[in-house]
Parts: C-alpha cells; structure tokens; sequence
C-alpha cells in the first residue's frame, strides 16, 4: 500500500505525493462526489433493499476546508456544506487518482 508522503489543498484540488513519488491531483467536486460513506453512497440491508443516500450529483463549488489523516490507513475531508463523515482509504485514493476527470 502507497502511503502519502504530503498532502496539500491547492486551488481546488488536493494534492498528493505518494511515498513512490507519485503525484495525484483531486478536484474537490471529484472527492466529494466520491465519499465512501453511508450519509452518501446510503446502506443496504440483507435484502438488497437501500436506505438512504445523497441525491445531488453536482458539488461544483464545494470546498476542501480541511483534512486529518486516520490512523495509518485513510484520510478524512472536511468540505464546505458541513459534509465530512467519510474515510477514504489510502489505496481508494490512489484509485481516485488514476481516473480521468471528464471536461
């Protein structure tokens, strides 16, 4: 697993370096879209049956406000409209980052 090596807020993206030297450049809009929590991406019970999850696709204009790093295995984005419940993996985020951002 790559584990970042600095993370900064610059213009709308965060960016990271990885310990491999790497770098990855995310929009703010892409990682709020992309919150692998519950308040988001909603539940599902043992049925199949959702519960829950966010209906607004488009988080233009959303801002990185501050992020933390959990443990040894995640970090965790504060934006501006007071959503920050989600834990993004280390290895999410290098995913995150190899993905196209559509024009």
């Amino acid at each position: 697993m790559n584990i970042p090596a600095d993370v900064q807020l610059i213009g709308h993206e965060v960016a990271i370096r990885w310990d491999d030297g790497k770098e990855s450049y995310l929009p703010f809009a892409l990682l709020r879209a992309a919150s692998p929590s519950a308040a988001v991406r909603g539940e599902r019970d043992i049925f199949g049956t959702q519960y829950g999850g966010e209906s607004q696709k488009n988080f233009e204009g959303i801002e990185v406000t501050h992020w933390e790093r959990i443990g040894s295995y995640a970090l965790r984005f504060v934006f501006s409209d007071g959503h920050g419940s989600g834990l993004y993996p280390y290895d999410y985020l290098r995913r995150l980052g190899n993905t196209p951002t559509p024009e």
